[in-house]
């Protein structure tokens, strides 16, 4: 677990020194409730321990102490209380919740403390030992991006996208939140290229932070930080990162923010690429625009439409009409006017009844329909809609057997939830002469603020 930790006022004392006082607080407790268990990092004045919550059954938690000698006055104390308070009340999927905040004292050094959530493992754990590969990138992108829009629009930056910021909880992509910062302040802080140029004389920005993308970007593909041209004024983006991310990285890498990407555009980006090769249903290539794959369907309507319209000309002729006959026609269908033996009369629609069973089996119908279980939490982080395709089998009996993602959106908590329902739902099966047929259904889940709709396909039989 890596939490940034830098504070208003610069210090003196070295990491060593530090490292070393605060390994001697192992052991204490803070406010009288949470023992510091075990130091996980520390950098001048702040130190992370791990700790635990009564309130939550002893489950684990993070610490983080900062001495209050680093900060320049009671002002400055009040206002780092204060924002926490404000950060305590953010929650989003992706984003570390803050749980408990205040001041207390740990072996005779008055701190300020905030308690969140644990992560085991973040990526500068990984990046020493390895790069990450286009698919796991593919999975850490659209959290990332979802947790700072959602910031965004409350009003926050994040200031610190770093490798040691992007943590891991039981599978799901966080973002650190406990050093937020509200847009256009300023802090004490050493820049990297990390950093957009800007925030040294203007503070941070969300357009900082879409510089902070780019350069997590590079960094999981190189292992190194992006390297920054002073001459030329820009970042190197290496050539050996694979499209879209090496896009997404120099849209991002910007000098000038106004000409950088959104956090939209990332997304936007990152999902033209993904979702091409993910479309199995001819129903799905019909959207795209510019596609004649669309006549397939509408060629095959035509033929059936012919063969029943000839089929009729025929029936009401042999009724009827003036035409002669056919050659195989019986002797008592020649005499339509008399009717003196209607008994081959029922056998006349034959020949158009049997193609049509043939070609037309009776569709499947859905028998119940699950919605996913979505918390208003997650709800408030949507901009718009989040789609999410899943192909699900189903048997003879009408029970879902398979659920596969066939277009993921861009976050990994709506698409579990759509899989998750997906498994869920009940059909009546369609018949294929006359007999209960297993059948595959795509089911298109869009997520909204204020409602979840479902659109169910059946692509075969």
């Amino acid at each position: 677990m890596s939490v940034s930790g830098e504070v208003a006022k610069p210090h003196t004392e070295s990491a060593a020194g530090s490292a070393v006082l605060f390994k001697e607080w192992e052991g204490r407790v803070v406010d009288g409730k949470f023992p510091l268990q075990k130091w996980l990092e520390g950098s001048g004045q702040s130190a992370v321990f791990l700790t635990e919550r009564s309130t939550d059954g002893l489950k684990k938690a993070a610490i983080r102490a900062i001495r209050e000698e680093s900060f320049a006055g009671k002002a400055e104390v009040d206002a780092q209380l204060s924002r926490w308070a404000d950060i305590a009340n953010l929650t989003h999927p992706n984003l570390i919740r803050v749980f408990e905040f205040g001041q207390g004292t740990v072996n005779g050094s008055r701190v300020l403390y905030v308690v969140m959530e644990y992560a085991e493992e973040n990526l500068s754990q990984i990046l020493p030992q390895r790069a990450l590969t286009p698919d796991e990138v593919k999975e850490l992108l659209p959290p990332t991006v979802e947790a700072l829009s959602f910031l965004h629009r409350s009003g926050f930056v994040h200031g610190k996208i770093r490798p040691s910021n992007v943590m891991a909880i039981e599978n799901q992509i966080k973002i650190s939140s406990d050093n937020l910062r509200k847009a256009g302040e300023r802090v004490q802080q050493d820049t990297s290229p990390c950093d957009a140029p800007e925030v040294a004389s203007s503070g941070f920005s969300p357009a900082a932070d879409v510089w902070s993308v780019g350069a997590l970007l590079v960094s999981v593909f190189t292992q190194r930080e992006p390297a920054f041209d002073i001459r030329n004024s820009q970042a190197d983006v290496p050539d050996s990162i694979p499209e879209p991310f090496r896009g997404i990285a120099r849209g991002c890498l910007r000098v000038e923010p106004q000409q950088r990407s959104t956090l939209g555009d990332i997304l936007s980006q990152l999902n033209a690429k993904k979702e091409v090769p993910q479309r199995t249903s001819v129903e799905q290539v019909d959207a795209e625009p510019g596609s004649t794959n669309w006549l397939k369907p509408v060629v095959v309507l035509a033929v059936l439409l012919v063969a029943l319209l000839l089929g009729w000309r025929l029936l009401h002729r042999d009724r009827g009409g003036t035409s002669e006959p056919p050659a195989v026609q019986t002797p008592a269908a020649q005499t339509p006017a008399v009717q003196t033996n209607p008994a081959p009369e029922p056998s006349a629609p034959a020949p158009i009844k049997a193609p049509e069973t043939a070609q037309s089996p009776e569709r499947g119908k859905v028998l119940q329909q699950v919605l996913p279980d979505v918390s208003g939490s997650a709800k408030n982080t949507i901009t718009g809609h989040v789609k999410v395709g899943v192909q699900v089998a189903v048997d003879a009996a009408g029970n879902v057997t398979q659920a596969t993602l066939i277009s993921a959106g861009p976050s990994r908590y709506f698409a579990n939830q759509a899989l998750a329902a997906a498994r869920r739902w009940k059909f009546s099966p369609p018949r294929v002469g006359g007999d209960p047929s297993s059948s595959e259904w795509i089911l298109r889940f869009e997520f909204g603020r204020k409602s979840t709709q479902v659109f169910p396909s059946q692509v075969k039989p």
